[in-house]
């Protein structure tokens, strides 16, 4: 039997108000489809209630600790489950979350620009949707340089504000600067396979700016946004299958914020995806 080589890299739990099942529904799903291991990385509190209708209260964090202590304890030797935690960029949260990064040892921060919700929308939108995308890629940009996290979560999830106008060549400049500007840090960014399932059926981020990253050696992290047991890593397959097609040679993880790294030949062979 092939050794299992990958992670599934981004996942959540009922903390947040939107997933569905036990931490150990998500590890039993991780075993099944031949996967080394499982991060949890659910949506981190915020101060003043920012977002707090889809994500974990600060005095819930202790409690989402302990939730994953428990399903790492029941598969000791089965699957690796690790802490992680996925968390809002905005200007202004960085002394926030740079304290709540150092309460717990993290494996995997994913940093994300949640351009849907209600609460960053009422800051920045103005009705201009061209600015709406300029600034979501400016605050990409912005969320690697803090130094704060390890890998960019779904990084072209603003084309559903209006997939009808998404118009990758006219978005293209901004991309192309954010994207310099992100592989000065080293920050990976992911290819997040919950895309298909989205108004605009596609990953995150599209091929074409997968081979944008390529091209600028920016790492990529595999993981299904998953918010119900059975999506554990769901798409891997394909998702290899876009980054080979992109160029990339290999597909990384993280382990005490430490980047590890794969060959896809030999995670595409590793793979066991149960029926």
């Amino acid at each position: 039997m092939t050794e299992p080589l990958l992670y599934e890299s981004h996942c959540h739990t009922t903390l947040c108000k939107h997933a569905f099942g036990e931490p150990e529904e998500y590890a039993a799903m991780a075993l099944r489809r031949g996967l080394k291991g499982i991060i949890f990385t659910c949506h981190c509190p915020l101060p003043d209630n920012f977002g707090a209708d889809v994500r974990m209260a600060p005095e819930q964090f202790d409690a989402y600790v302990d939730l994953v202590a428990r399903a790492r304890e029941a598969f000791v030797g089965r699957v690796d489950v690790r802490l992680g935690l996925e968390s809002d960029f905005f200007p202004g949260g960085e002394a926030w979350l740079e304290k709540l990064h150092a309460r717990v040892p993290l494996h995997h921060v994913l940093g994300s620009v949640h351009y849907q919700m209600r609460d960053y929308r009422a800051r920045y939108y103005r009705g201009d949707l061209a600015a709406y995308q300029e600034l979501y890629f400016e605050h990409l940009a912005l969320s690697a340089e803090s130094g704060l996290f390890d890998t960019l979560a779904h990084p072209d999830l603003i084309k559903n504000e209006a997939p009808s106008l998404w118009d990758f060549a006219k978005v293209r400049p901004h991309l192309e600067r954010a994207l310099d500007r992100i592989a000065a840090t080293g920050v990976a960014m992911e290819l997040n396979t919950s895309g298909m399932l989205k108004t605009l059926p596609e990953m995150n981020p599209s091929p074409a700016q997968l081979a944008l990253m390529c091209e600028r050696g920016i790492p990529v992290v595999l993981g299904a946004d998953a918010h119900i047991p059975t999506r554990v890593a769901d798409g891997y397959v394909a998702a290899l299958d876009l980054l080979t097609g992109a160029g990339y040679k290999e597909v990384s993880y993280f382990l005490e914020r430490k980047r590890h790294t794969v060959p896809i030949d030999a995670a595409r062979a590793s793979w066991s995806e149960g029926a």
